[in-house]
């Protein structure tokens, strides 16, 4: 009896955060999914829903764009906080630089937008002084087609690589010492132990920060928004800000539940390995 009464009592408190996924996250999604195969008469009719969307010039600019995104960010930023762990694992004054390296995690992404307009700046940024010390005229790089997306790009670069290098340095942290105090004494280098126990040990980890960097780079927004509305025209545009400008600005939301959609299954394609390889 007593037994059946505290699974009664778990279950009654499990249901309001159930509920609440349940209205607003599941409802939302599935009634987004529906929406996009209507077209904005009403008619069902999902492949010219589909075709009319993902035909727009600056549909296709925005999925183009999250995949430059994932190809420069993507390695740069996994790399960055792998190596950038390795280093402060065990030098001198590592308490001092570390915070200032998961500085970027904690800002704000809409706050990290206005700081990317500013660093990229021909007047106020930093970056546009320091290339004409190499004999580059300054300009502001987020105002020309060529180079705003790059920007932005590099700007999220600072913004996420503390995230990286976290996730590497607690992974760092589990591996026993005894594996490189053998390795030292059968004489391998510290670039053979690198290669040989710090990767393999550290592949898990190195997984997580990847998928979960994908998701976070085709999901991304703020930071776009705040920094260039997709500007010049459509060189910095991305998905999230398509769906977003569909919806919310041209009330087109069949147009915008195409896109949703869209990004719905790419961050899916690359969530369900992960899930699936936690599960085994």
């Amino acid at each position: 009896m007593l037994s059946n009464s505290s699974g009664i009592l778990r279950i009654l408190f499990f249901l309001p955060a159930l509920l609440l996924v349940v209205v607003f996250v599941f409802y939302p999604a599935i009634h987004t999914v529906c929406t996009s195969f209507f077209t904005p008469d009403g008619k069902f009719a999902p492949l010219s829903s589909y075709a009319a969307a993902l035909g727009r010039r600056e549909v296709k600019a925005a999925l183009i764009h999250n995949f430059v995104w994932i190809a420069i960010h993507l390695p740069v930023t996994l790399l960055g906080g792998l190596v950038l762990a390795v280093l402060l694992m065990h030098v001198k004054g590592r308490n001092f630089i570390r915070p200032m390296i998961v500085l970027g995690m904690v800002t704000p992404t809409a706050v990290g937008g206005l700081i990317v307009r500013f660093i990229f700046d021909r007047r106020l940024g930093i970056v546009p002084a320091f290339l004409t010390l190499f004999g580059v005229s300054p300009k502001s790089w987020i105002s020309y087609p060529e180079t705003a997306l790059f920007a932005l790009i590099l700007g999220s670069v600072w913004l996420w690589t503390g995230f990286s290098f976290i996730l590497h340095l607690a992974g760092l942290q589990t591996i026993p010492r005894d594996y490189y105090d053998a390795a030292k004494v059968d004489g391998a280098t510290p670039w053979r132990s690198f290669f040989a126990i710090t990767l393999p040990l550290l592949r898990p980890v190195t997984l997580v920060v990847a998928v979960l960097t994908i998701i976070w780079e085709l999901k991304t927004f703020a930071l776009v928004y705040t920094a260039t509305m997709g500007g010049p025209g459509v060189a910095t545009n991305v998905l999230a800000l398509q769906m977003f400008t569909d919806a919310f600005q041209r009330f087109d939301f069949n147009s915008g539940s195409v896109v949703a959609t869209l990004l719905l299954i790419l961050v899916m394609v690359f969530a369900i390995p992960l899930i699936w390889r936690s599960a085994r």
